[in-house]
């Protein structure tokens, strides 16, 4: 990612960080996935949150719940399975999963393409992607060397699910850069399309062109006849289109097209040697 966009991701992690859930239950199960943060837990916005939530719970993060000397992670596995039960609070879920994005996931902004993964324990991971298919936040589950990856893929999924459990308005400036990109593609594939139709337009022009001049140096067009109007017309303005052509001739455009057609046709057969009609 370049600067600008490492920026950016660091933002919607401090502005994530920032979010205090109201309800001591959300601030609990948040807690729970924060602590196996492994080296994140230094990040001043990861630590912040933590004292937070912990002051205000007037708790350390320690093991609780009952799973006694639990390492971190097999708290947040645990707190895991139980919130992808079926009757699990959403706002618990939501918590939970902010703060499991905050300790263990990766955004990537890079080249227009937005990408979002969290890597846990094994056990965790089923019921993570469970939790998330619930809330109607999709992702999809995967093993990588012995870990769970959970993953987000493209920028709609990815920015309902960072809106979703609080992202605020670095999410806006990242929807408007995607804005930004899909216009410019759209247009830059609108000019080149409109391009090669004005270059194909002007090569049959050109050919056409050429196809009436040998007509007429041979001799072979009625001077008076459609067809030698309609070839010195073309051989005046060769990048001139058909609809300004047939206007300025007084004919309609399927009448132009037909006699630059047998124009060509004929000229084919003079190149050729093929006796003409």
């Amino acid at each position: 990612m370049s600067r600008g966009e490492a920026d950016l991701v660091a933002a919607i992690r401090r502005e994530l960080a920032a979010v205090f859930p109201d309800r001591p239950c959300c601030r609990r199960v948040e807690l729970d996935a924060l602590a196996d943060a492994g080296g994140r837990r230094e990040e001043i916005a990861i630590a912040r949150t933590i004292h937070r939530l912990s002051a205000s719970l007037d708790a350390e993060v320690s093991p609780r719940g009952g799973l006694g000397a639990a390492t971190p992670a097999t708290r947040a596995a645990a707190t895991a399975e139980r919130l992808s039960a079926e009757r699990a609070p959403r706002h618990c879920r939501i918590a939970y999963l902010r703060g499991r994005i905050l300790a263990r996931g990766s955004l990537s902004i890079a080249s227009g393409s937005v990408h979002l993964e969290v890597v846990v324990a094994s056990a965790e991971g089923e019921p993570l992607r469970r939790m998330a298919e619930d809330l109607g936040l999709g992702g999809s589950y995967r093993l990588r060397r012995g870990r769970s990856v959970v993953v987000w893929k493209g920028r709609g999924a990815t920015l309902h699910l960072l809106r979703s459990i609080g992202g605020g308005p670095a999410l806006m400036e990242l929807e408007a850069r995607g804005i930004a990109r899909e216009v410019r593609g759209q247009l830059n594939r609108t000019v080149n399309a409109e391009t090669a139709n004005v270059l194909r337009s002007v090569r049959a022009g050109v050919r056409q062109a050429a196809a009436a001049r040998r007509l007429i140096d041979a001799g072979l067009l009625d001077p008076g006849s459609v067809a030698a109007r309609i070839a010195r017309a073309r051989i005046a303005a060769p990048d001139a289109s058909l609809a300004a052509l047939a206007d300025e001739l007084g004919i309609t455009r399927s009448a132009l097209q037909r006699g630059l057609a047998s124009i060509e046709r004929a000229s084919l057969r003079l190149e050729t040697g093929e006796a003409l009609p």
